[in-house]
This record gives C-alpha cells, structure tokens and sequence, in this order.
C-alpha cells in the first residue's frame, strides 16, 4: 500500500472508530503524522484527499476539520463523475435512476406522512398541460425530490438527485419533440401520487418504474434514429 494510501485509511479509521466526529478539529500535522507513524508529507497527500472527496475541510489559518458528513457532500464526488457522462452512457444512467427511483417511490408510499402527501399533491395540483417545459422540468425535479424525501434515505435522496440532475437536457429534448409529452407527464404524476396517498408501494414502484421508463425508451429511439 502506498505510503499516502496508508495515511488515509489511518485517518479514515480514527473517523469509523468514532475517534473523530464530525465538526471535530484534527490535531495539528506533525503531531497526528508522528502519532500515526507517518511522514508529514504523506500526511499531508491524504488531507489533501480526503478533503476533495469532502471529509474534510481545510481552514487556512485556522486547522483541519471534519465535514458534517452529510450524505450530499460525502456523494458529490459521484456527481463529478456522472458529469463526466457522454451521450451513450445517458441511458445506462437512466437505467440506474429507473432501478433506483421505482423502489424509492415504493417506500415513499410505504413510509410517506398525511403531511408530505399532501405537500405532492399540492405540488400536482400547481400545473396544467399549458405549463411551458422549462417549468414542467421544474415542476418533474420537485415531484420526484418530494417522493425520495418520503423514503427518510438521505443517501437514497443524494444519489438520485444527482442522477436526475444530469437528465434534465433529455427531459427537455423530449418535451420540445413529442407530441403530448406534457400531458403524459401531469397524467402520471397524478397516478403515482395516487398509489402513494394510497400507501400501495407495489403499485407505486410499478407505476414509477413505467413513467421513468417512458423517457427511456424515447431516448434510446432518438439515438438509434440519429446514429442511423
């Protein structure tokens, strides 16, 4: 194991162990490199890490700390890499956030309250088949954040977020080409919120998994056609 590989997992082993939570201010280089028998520069290799990474934040000046380790940071390095996607690997997104986002609307309505119900179907009730795309995408974005919020995952809810974030060109292209799309839209939203006010999970992850699927199915169809 490399020498800086070896200081992360020393570092990260004193955050598993609970010797450091989050907020906590790591001791100061040399003390920590000596106590961990380490060289000060590999120390200083593995903060570097772990900071891009989001475990830890270095304050000039002031010392190293401990994120909050909250799911969305701990998550964002997955971000970066979905950014990173092409227009072939957008479908194999889709995919994961169809896997991902049909069970989650499942326990959205095995776990959702009368008070997030309500705030879902209020957000439905907030459009009509004359809302503009930009708007619909909007409003698309809120539906499925309120629904993964049921599931109580912040992981979950970090995860599909950032999948979801990197679709929107395709729910666009798709809104400004397809006859009906919006209608479609609003119609299954609607059902979904339904089996959700209805705490029917099967239902819902069926009709989640068929609403995400739509979407890709047209994708693949637009590929292909301009490939061809």
């Amino acid at each position: 194991m490399a020498v800086t590989d070896e200081a992360i997992e020393k570092i990260k082993a004193m955050i598993v162990s609970g010797e450091l939570g989050p907020g906590d201010r790591l001791p100061p280089e040399k003390e920590l490199a000596e106590r961990l028998g380490l060289s000060r520069n590999s120390m200083r290799e593995a903060v570097k890490a772990l900071e891009v990474i989001r475990v830890l934040d270095v304050r000039r000046g002031d010392g190293t700390y401990v994120t909050s380790l909250e799911p969305h940071l701990l998550l964002e390095a997955i971000s970066f890499v979905i950014d990173m996607h092409d227009d072939d690997s957008l479908l194999e997104l889709f995919a994961v956030r169809r896997m991902l986002e049909s069970q989650a609307t499942g326990l959205a309505a095995t776990h959702g309250d009368d008070e997030a119900i309500a705030a879902l179907q209020a957000e439905i009730a907030g459009v009509d088949a004359g809302v503009s795309i930009d708007d619909l995408v909007a409003h698309d974005i809120r539906f499925h954040q309120d629904i993964v919020r049921m599931t109580g995952n912040g992981y979950l809810a970090s995860l599909i977020d950032s999948l979801s974030s990197q679709t929107i060109r395709a729910r666009v292209w798709r809104g400004l080409t397809e006859q009906g799309a919006v209608e479609r839209t609003l119609s299954e939203h609607r059902a979904i919120a339904d089996a959700i006010a209805q705490h029917d999970p099967s239902l819902a992850t069926s009709l989640a998994t068929a609403h995400i699927a739509g979407v890709e199915r047209w994708l693949r169809q637009a590929t292909q056609a301009t490939q061809a």
